[in-house]
């Protein structure tokens, strides 16, 4: 009997501590995930170079459904993990459209970045899932996204540039916040796996 109940605890420290580091590599990967979207935005600003006096304003592109104010840190991740959701349909429409829009995919650093912050999009929302399988939820999610011309903002060229700058501040907007909330996670993990040892 005793031997069992130390299988027990040493398989509970065991799984906390692989929390631990899973919501460590999660909390990195928002941090590099957020610095490239800045960075994306920069390449954006300077291909697009009139867009600085015309940096558009005007309500978020992503909002969620509105939660309970007392949310515990996994419900944060879960509600921010919605936000990353609806960011990648964004990304995915604007990929698409500027896809079209020049005809063919080009190969400079801004198209190179924008497919590597896909994929590392793509990554984090793996991980925060993977955090979360133990029934943490989140706010409902916004309904699905359609890449239509009024859901793109695409009435001509200028707007659709405008757009395309919106989502990128979404994208830095919502990767600053799954880092820190991720980061504050990853914290209380990491404290109640001292208080195991």
């Amino acid at each position: 009997e005793r031997e069992k109940k130390h299988v027990q605890c040493e398989c509970f420290l065991r799984d906390a501590m692989e929390g631990a580091a899973d919501s460590g590599r999660a909390a990195a990967l928002a941090r590099l995930l957020h610095r490239d979207c800045t960075r994306l935005l920069q390449l954006y600003k300077e291909r697009e170079s009139f867009l600085s006096q015309h940096a558009p304003g005007g309500e978020r592109l992503v909002t969620l459904a509105l939660c309970p104010e007392a949310l515990s840190t996994g419900e944060q991740v879960g509600h921010v993990r919605s936000a990353l959701r609806r960011c990648m349909g964004l990304l995915e429409c604007l990929i698409v459209r500027e896809v079209e829009e020049m005809g063919e995919e080009l190969e400079g650093e801004y198209e190179s970045l924008r497919k590597t912050v896909r994929d590392r999009l793509g990554h984090l929302l793996h991980s925060t899932g993977a955090l979360l399988e133990e029934g943490e939820g989140g706010c409902p999610p916004s309904p699905p996204l359609q890449c239509t011309e009024d859901e793109v903002d695409g009435s001509d060229s200028f707007a659709a540039k405008r757009w395309t700058y919106r989502v990128l501040l979404e994208l830095i907007h919502w990767t600053d916040s799954a880092s820190q909330t991720l980061h504050l996670f990853h914290t209380e993990k990491h404290g109640q796996q001292q208080q195991l040892l």
